[in-house]
């Protein structure tokens, strides 16, 4: 008997796919070349946090003073963390491969390779299946700069293996990834400067937000420039970077003991046999329709590798909606809600659209804000950067998106995301009773801020 679903890649879109099929009683295929949770688990969002954790919790450590604590001559040992993270991955990985077993899904070990639309081969043997899944995600671009492939260039899968950190490093690349990479470094004492191509640092977030975000790392002495030209990488033991500022058409340098490329991935669809079954790539990428089906209906394509959202969380979501859709069961997706997040200190995310993105669209809009610090539990806790804001549709009330930053704002975007899934306004966010003192009783704030009646402003000063 064929497989009913098979599924290339077993990251956070490909192994929950497989779960979900399961579940639903599909006979399921899950291929895998390398490890079972993909870039996310082995090298990518948790090793990263992981880092993160350790590198924030010494960084408050040395600065604990101020809640009436006194440690002397904190210090920390980058190999123990080194093994933490290590040891973490490795339960999640074991977690993932036992769950798959107990449900019965077949794992083939080795990188697959489409020969029909209904049948691959992977691991010596050939396989039919009904359906196919493409979730073979991206993996680190090295950028087109003489010197890119030296010596002490790491690209991102090698920053997260290190068992040292560098003294001093330059990152390339302005996103996520090169802000958190930066804020890990930085937070253990080492000199940061982030080079990137664009104006923009963290592009598609709102703007205050970043404005914010950016004035912290600043506080932790990153070093940031933008919209730049790359000439080269040189030198041995140390690196030199080489660029010129477009604005200006001025030279610079920018020097540290290593070179981090954080400038971008591109998806890994080669070899992968797609030319074998007609199903259509652009520039690497696959496209999908709402369905998230490839222009073959046998064939689908969910995560990176179909080019919507770079984020473990959406592969996993069109995991789910795609086994759903195989298995005629329910499945609501809100491709509109999907948060992005950066697990900097304080941590920033978004969902929806911001208030420039929603102006550009055509909404008149309403945005309501609240500062962190001026809570009572952000007082606890010692922020002093923090916000909240929220945008809102003038005419319909209805929620548009919102930013924060805020320590736990990965944790607090969620409710703003189930909000706007189901189409709900600013007036249902005011109406909803948050705890006090917490800090995710700020967007309550922030939607009385957006309704012109925040409690805890004063009145305007009227002519």
């Amino acid at each position: 008997m064929p497989f009913q679903v098979a599924i290339l890649g077993a990251g956070p879109g490909g192994y929950i796919c497989a779960i979900r099929c399961a579940q639903f009683g599909l006979k399921t295929l899950l291929v895998e070349e390398r490890q079972l949770g993909g870039t996310c688990l082995n090298r990518g969002c948790i090793p990263t946090k992981t880092l993160l954790h350790s590198a924030h919790l010494y960084h408050d450590i040395c600065r604990c003073g101020k809640f009436g604590i006194q440690v002397e001559n904190p210090a920390f040992d980058y190999g123990a963390v080194a093994a933490r993270r290590d040891k973490i991955v490795g339960q999640l990985r074991g977690g993932i491969e036992s769950v798959l077993k107990s449900y019965g899904v077949t794992v083939a070990a080795g990188r697959g390779k489409l020969l029909s639309s209904h049948r691959l081969e992977a691991a010596g043997e050939t396989f039919e299946a009904r359906n196919i899944v493409i979730a073979t995600g991206t993996r680190p671009s090295v950028p087109k700069i003489e010197g890119a492939d030296g010596a002490n260039v790491l690209s991102t899968d090698d920053f997260l293996a290190l068992e040292k950190l560098p003294e001093s490093a330059v990152i390339i690349g302005g996103g996520v990834t090169g802000i958190e990479f930066a804020s890990i470094l930085a937070s253990f004492g080492r000199k940061v400067t982030v080079l990137k191509r664009s104006a923009e640092v963290l592009p598609g977030a709102d703007e205050d937000v970043t404005r914010l975000l950016l004035r912290k790392l600043k506080q932790l002495r990153v070093t940031f420039k933008s919209g730049i030209t790359f000439k080269r990488i040189s030198g041995e033991s140390e690196k030199t970077v080489e660029y010129i500022e477009n604005a200006t058409g001025k030279e610079g340098t920018a020097a540290g003991e290593a070179v981090i490329l954080c400038s971008g991935r591109v998806p890994n669809t080669e070899s992968l046999g797609l030319e074998n079954a007609g199903v259509e790539t652009v520039r690497g990428y696959v496209p999908v329709d709402d369905h998230l089906r490839t222009n073959i209906a046998s064939i689908y394509a969910i995560g990176d590798v179909n080019g919507r959202h770079a984020l473990a969380h959406a592969a996993s979501a069109q995991g789910k909606a795609v086994a759903a859709e195989i298995a005629f069961r329910p499945y609501l997706y809100h491709d509109g809600a999907v948060p992005s997040c950066v697990y900097t200190s304080p941590e920033a995310a978004w969902v929806g659209l911001s208030q420039t993105q929603a102006e550009a669209q055509g909404y008149t809009v309403r945005v309501g804000r609240y500062h962190i610090p001026a809570a009572g539990k952000g007082l606890v806790m010692g922020v002093d950067t923090g916000l909240v804001k929220v945008v809102s549709d003038e005419k319909s009330g209805r929620l548009l998106g919102a930013a924060i930053i805020s320590p736990r704002a990965t944790d607090m975007i969620a409710e703003i995301a189930a909000l706007i899934s189901v189409g709900a306004t600013a007036a249902d966010l005011a109406g909803t009773v948050h705890p006090h003192p917490t800090l995710s009783e700020v967007m309550w704030e922030a939607a009385d801020d957006l309704l012109g009646l925040c409690c805890h402003t004063p009145k305007p000063e009227t002519e």
